[in-house]
């Protein structure tokens, strides 16, 4: 995938460049999804209720990060699922690698849209599935490669729900920041790129094993 498909379009451009037809959409639907971000916190009950702590603002990743996420999951069997999908460019590039069923769980409209068009101009709409879903209420017992490219706040209960609901033979891979409380299986680049991943049934052997009985 070229690097302006990655979201290059996300970072302020040098004075004189020029944004195509895509880096366009690209910016359009961003600055709707902060519009629609901001009336959801503020105005919307439904988001409301939902802690503060627990919403995650959108912030695209980036080529290396996106091709270290998917590296600890190259070959992998099983439906992959990326948690707060974003723009949808984890799940289009999971697809394109091979990482058979790819869906996205997303709750902002603005990015489910755009996660659309990515998929479309990639070649493979219709192949990858986006879901207007709350990633607290999505039950993920069938899940085998699980991609969580959230807030550090978001970590200590998405780790409960993940150990809860996982199968033992479950990954989960973490971009930007760790689960504090696990021990990855193996990790990938460095600073802002670096990836963990974490496999589910030696998670669940660390937290019998520790005095507290818990990996959370």
């Amino acid at each position: 995938m070229e690097p302006e498909e990655l979201g290059e379009a996300a970072w302020p451009l040098p004075a004189g460049s020029r944004l195509g037809g895509w880096g366009l959409l690209e910016l359009a639907v961003g600055s709707l999804g902060a519009a629609w971000a901001a009336w959801a916190t503020l105005l919307m009950p439904g988001f409301r209720r939902v802690p503060l702590r627990l919403q995650v603002p959108f912030q695209a990743s980036g080529p290396r990060q996106v091709a270290n996420a998917l590296a600890l999951l190259r070959g992998r069997p099983g439906k992959t699922v990326d948690l707060g999908s974003g723009d949808g460019r984890l799940v289009v590039e999971a697809y394109k690698q091979g990482l058979r069923p790819a869906v996205g769980y997303e709750l902002n409209p603005w990015l489910l849209c755009l996660s659309h068009c990515r998929a479309w101009k990639a070649g493979c709409h219709g192949k990858v599935s986006f879901l207007k879903r709350d990633l607290w209420k999505v039950n993920l017992s069938d899940c085998h490669n699980v991609i969580v490219f959230l807030a550090p706040s978001v970590k200590p209960p998405l780790a409960a729900k993940l150990l809860a609901e996982l199968p033992d033979e479950a990954r989960v891979v973490a971009g930007r920041f760790p689960f504090p409380s696990w021990t990855p299986s193996s990790s990938l680049g460095q600073g802002l790129e670096q990836v963990w991943a974490y496999d589910m049934k030696e998670v669940r052997r660390a937290a019998r094993r520790s005095p507290e009985g818990s990996a959370v």
